[in-house]
């Protein structure tokens, strides 16, 4: 019997509206946990120390901060509001200055924060805009597993390196979504990981 990926999700960042919960990766294997962010500092914090790693999580997640920040600033006069999110697009730039995705999808949220919108209708907006890179990012990551897929043929054994599963990503995963189309459509694949650290 075939087990699809889609029955087993890995939800590496939960969105709750008022808050983010992400996977503490600092706890895997043993304990399942996740941490909850209310603020882009707690995000910022959790990037910093690891909760959260692989790339393309870590844009998902600080393009949360960003709408949980704007939450919590949305009653504030606009300048009040604006100050505030500077902090916080410093604040989560500077965690993890080497990942690529943090910077790109920090870039996404400061173009849909626009000027001059009243503080609660650009915090909505940029919700949506954090929902839609997520959404994004696992659509992605599909569509790089059904691509990958079919060039892996059956009985394959394929070589990983590094975090390429659901828990560097929005969902599903880049490398390993390959692998996980792959089994998904029937195959019957074998992995070695050489090195998922840190």
């Amino acid at each position: 019997m075939t087990v699809s990926s889609e029955a087993i999700p890995v939800e590496t960042l939960r969105w709750r509206g008022a808050r983010l919960e992400l996977i503490d990766q600092r706890a895997l294997p043993a304990r399942l946990e996740y941490v909850s962010c209310t603020n882009a500092a707690e995000v910022a914090d959790a990037i910093r120390s690891m909760v959260v790693r692989g790339a393309p999580a870590i844009g998902c997640a600080a393009a949360f901060g960003i709408a949980l920040e704007a939450q919590r600033q949305a009653h504030c006069a606009r300048a009040e509001f604006d100050v505030a999110m500077q902090i916080a697009f410093e604040n989560l730039a500077a965690s993890r200055p080497t990942a690529v995705n943090l910077f790109w999808a920090l870039d996404r949220m400061r173009a849909a924060l626009g000027p001059g919108t009243h503080p609660k209708a650009a915090a909505a907006t940029l919700a949506e805009a954090a929902l839609a890179l997520h959404r994004a990012d696992v659509e992605t990551n599909r569509a790089i597993g059904r691509a990958g897929a079919a060039l892996v043929p059956d009985g394959a054994r394929v070589l990983t390196h590094c975090n390429t599963g659901a828990l560097a990503t929005a969902g599903h995963g880049t490398a390993l979504g390959v692998i996980r189309s792959a089994r998904d459509q029937g195959k019957h694949i074998s992995v070695v990981a050489s090195e998922t650290r840190p």
